[in-house]
């Protein structure tokens, strides 16, 4: 084993731990007994500078590399995903800096980046062992970043059932994982599609899909591994949210892709119209079912709209399960715009709703009333971002939609036999308008309550925001820009 190389692999999440070392170090031994904000500032700073410094180190690097044998995987995908890892983790501590959910302000920036470098060893990783160890150093933080506003009882409240529905879909992934080892004798996924490449789909190996589909089907938080969800993203404070709706996102969608294309390759099977054959695309396919109608239906009740956005975030992912059931080159690029493009949009959102939430003391629909006469701005942007999650063009929900669904229906051209799914797809689309409509009616064509003030955006938040709208239209208008890099 050359260390060399292994060093050189690590690089960006090696930076990112010196970075947590330095926040912890700087917010306890030089700001101690300062003010919250500027602790805030300083550490976020410190956070920022060593996000960039990942982020170089990930482009700086040359060649595929993979000193480690599957464990930590270098090539330009992963770096590009790592990159955008690191970028949501610095849009979500700029929307942390106006929040005065904690006083623990060196943990709490800590916790955002070692959940980042668990996800960005996720990434990397195509051994069943490091896909573990790594989606667990990511959901144990994530699980505390929930908790961390003690100041509310349904944050604790919240973490509890994330924690405990967490617990239990590592159990059902460990277990699925295990008997993948037993049938093939490897834990690295090539090797085990070698392994298990023309034999028949034995009992114990749908039973490995079926386990492995619950554990990750949690992470994504598709029906009916939901439950953990609207309480998770309602309950924690509100940047907390917004790194668990968009960051674990992109990691645990790409990972559950590379398990089910490389581990499972031998085992598709079929969800065709009338030409089932037992796989993993059978069980893919209802649960995207479940996910699009449910997530879709359920939204349209809710009257928090962290809540609302939560159950969005269900059917999205059932949307997003179409481009792993595809299971072709174009459908993985497909699925790999659509979850960094909806993680920069929800973001976004949940942005917003942070603002809102600090300036009238609540998430209803009713504290967005009359948004676009008290912050025009802040509006706007609140605009951008749901019409994109509507699927609206010119923006890049339009476009991530299009090609997922493009390339479900092309994957099986001959039969067209997922075109099932795609129109159910399409027509719950037309159903999410209704909810994100309300919100806007809330902010556009209803008053704001007779006395209630300006919202006062602080700079930050507003240049983040913008940004981020910026950037939700631009790989709207020019999807080249990203795809390129898939």
């Amino acid at each position: 084993m050359n260390y060399f190389e292994v060093l050189r692999a690590a690089a960006p999440e090696t930076v990112l731990t010196i970075t947590v070392l330095m926040v912890l170090a700087v917010d306890l031994i030089a700001l101690r007994g300062k003010s919250v904000a500027r602790r805030f500032g300083t550490g976020a700073m410190v956070s920022i500078i060593g996000c960039v410094m990942a982020m170089m180190f990930t482009f700086l690097r040359y060649g595929n590399v993979d000193p480690l044998h599957g464990m930590l995987i270098v090539d330009l995908r992963t770096d590009f995903l790592k990159a955008v890892l690191l970028a949501l983790a610095i849009f979500t501590v700029l929307i942390s800096l106006s929040g005065k959910f904690t006083e623990h302000v060196g943990e709490y920036l800590a916790l955002i980046l070692l959940a980042t470098i668990g996800l960005m060893f996720l990434v990397g990783a195509e051994d069943l062992l490091m896909i573990f160890i790594s989606l667990e150093l990511a959901s144990l933080s994530l699980y505390i970043l929930t908790a961390f506003n003690k100041r509310n009882a349904r944050s604790g409240e919240a973490a509890l059932k994330y924690f405990l529905f967490g617990g239990m879909s590592a159990a059902f992934l460990l277990f699925g994982l295990s008997l993948l080892y037993g049938l093939s004798g490897s834990t690295n996924l090539p090797q085990i599609a070698a392994n298990l490449a023309g034999k028949e789909v034995d009992p114990l190996l749908l039973v490995a899909i079926v386990t492995t589909v619950i554990g990750f089907g949690f992470k994504v938080a598709a029906v009916p591994f939901h439950l953990w969800a609207p309480d998770a993203y309602e309950g924690a404070p509100t940047p907390s949210a917004a790194f668990i709706a968009s960051g674990s996102k992109v990691a645990s969608f790409y990972i559950l892709a590379k398990i089910l294309a490389l581990g499972f390759a031998g085992a598709a099977g079929s969800a065709a119209w009338h030409g089932y054959v037992s796989g993993w695309t059978p069980v893919i396919a209802v649960v995207a079912a479940l996910s699009m109608v449910l997530g879709n239906l359920t939204a349209i009740v809710q009257s928090s709209v962290k809540r609302l956005l939560a159950y969005s975030a269900i059917a999205h992912a059932g949307y997003m399960l179409l481009g792993v059931l595809a299971n072709t080159p174009p459908s993985l690029s497909a699925l790999l715009f659509y979850v960094i493009t909806y993680a920069l949009t929800v973001l976004g959102a949940f942005g917003v709703v942070a603002v809102v939430e600090e300036a009238t003391g609540g998430d209803a629909l009713a504290n967005f009333a009359g948004l676009s006469r008290r912050a025009p701005g802040l509006s706007l942007c609140l605009l951008v971002f749901l019409l994109s999650l509507g699927g609206i063009p010119p923006l890049a929900g339009f476009i991530g939609k299009f090609l997922v669904f493009s390339a479900a229906v092309g994957a099986d051209a001959g039969h067209l036999g997922l075109l099932w799914l795609v129109i159910l797809a399409i027509v719950m689309s037309a159903v999410s308008f209704y909810y994100y409509l309300q919100v806007l009616k809330q902010a556009y064509v209803l008053d704001a309550p007779q006395g209630a003030p300006v919202i006062k955006v602080p700079r930050v938040m507003m240049l983040t925001l913008i940004l981020l709208a910026g950037l939700v239209i631009l790989l709207g208008c020019a999807p080249g820009l990203l795809l390129r890099f898939l």
